[in-house]
């Protein structure tokens, strides 16, 4: 839920995609359906056990997930940097269920807002240090974290290998990198999906080839891609299904343009997921220790 500045002609950055990013992210609407319809703790693909399980049930497993891949460097001791941390789903599972300190970074100050005050209520902001800021940016010093972990941000960053090699500089050695991402299949045309994605201010989305080559070529090691797409097909199938059902009680708490906006947009997302045009899964790497 975060996004990255270009560079303009003169080479000097300047943030459209943040902004878009920022305006997508910051409207009543759209935590509005998050909340309704998502469960508005974790707002990522959800891993499901059956095609009818609550979508806010499966996206939290999501979470458990991935955490079991840096469960040997978690705990009392350890702090996980979280990239693009939403509204804090993820912050809040790891410092509960492992007692680590979280910094937790994301683009969107309307979101970080929610995310301090959801901590306070649940007693766990003594835990959770929350910034407004870009991944292509890390105000962090080098090798300060024990994981790195990202769930579906790195697709609405335009210098994904800049945001990568970003996050690699500021894991220690010895540190793990976990993140999930939604992603084209290798030999998906980038037409065939750019309806979806231009609605996220996305440009071409990345590959999971192109992933694997950069955590190599940033001398990551055991790394690993859990290929999870059925998954994506499923939580798609089952936002279409909700937001349709529903559509008539969405529409007291959610504008009827946006309701309107999803009944036609996440057809196309459930369409290009059922015919395997997307990839979606959860990547792991180490970084070498010393």
């Amino acid at each position: 839920m975060i996004n990255a500045p270009e560079n303009t002609d003169d080479g000097t950055p300047h943030h459209h995609h943040d902004a878009a990013t920022r305006g997508y992210y910051d409207t009543g609407d759209v935590d509005a359906f998050y909340d309704a319809v998502w469960g508005g703790e974790d707002i990522h693909i959800g891993i499901y056990t059956e095609d009818d399980e609550p979508i806010a049930d499966a996206s939290h497993r999501t979470v458990e997930h991935a955490a079991d891949k840096a469960a040997d460097l978690l705990g009392p001791h350890a702090t996980v940097l979280d990239l693009g941390s939403g509204y804090g789903g993820s912050s809040r599972a790891l410092a509960e269920r492992f007692g680590c300190r979280v910094v937790a970074l994301d683009l969107s100050e309307q979101h970080n807002r929610r995310h301090r005050a959801t901590n306070a209520r649940r007693g766990l902001d003594h835990l959770i240090e929350v910034t407004t800021g870009s991944l292509n940016d890390l105000p962090y010093e080098d090798e300060r974290f024990d994981v790195v972990w990202s769930l579906e941000v790195l697709c609405h960053v335009e210098d994904r290998e800049g945001a990568l090699r970003e996050a690699v500089r500021v894991l220690r050695p010895g540190g793990g990198l976990v993140f999930s991402d939604i992603m084209v299949a290798e030999e998906t045309p980038a037409e065939a999906v750019r309806p979806a994605f231009s609605r996220l201010g996305v440009e071409t989305p990345a590959t999971p080839t192109f992933y694997l080559e950069r955590l190599s070529e940033l001398g990551l090691k055991d790394i690993e891609f859990e290929d999870r797409t059925p998954d994506i097909a499923t939580h798609y199938a089952r936002l279409d299904a909700e937001v349709h059902r529903r559509a008539a009680e969405l529409r007291d708490v959610i504008s009827p343009a946006y309701v309107d906006e999803l009944l036609t947009n996440l057809p196309v997302w459930t369409d290009i997921t059922r015919r395997s045009l997307l990839r979606w899964g959860v990547f792991h790497a180490r970084r070498p220790a010393d």
